[in-house]
């Protein structure tokens, strides 16, 4: 189980959740939804990894994440 945000820091309150960039996520989640990769599609939900994913389809979401994120630098 893992979660998305962006912001400065881990958020570790509701609060500080709610304050996460949520337009950030959005632009993420459609660059991985083009990429092949589909994530939950709010910032508030929850991502599962099973026994159905191969280490291939890790490793090939970890390498769409990566060239999403440079395009931002």
């Amino acid at each position: 189980m893992f979660g998305v945000y962006f912001a400065d820091a881990c958020p570790g309150t509701y609060d500080a959740v709610l304050a996460c960039d949520k337009e950030a996520f959005n632009r993420f989640f459609h660059a991985m939804l083009d990429a092949g990769h589909y994530f939950a599609p709010s910032a508030f939900e929850a991502g599962f990894v099973s026994a159905a994913h191969t280490d291939a389809d890790i490793a090939g979401t970890i390498a769409a994440a990566d060239a999403y994120f440079a395009t931002l630098k």
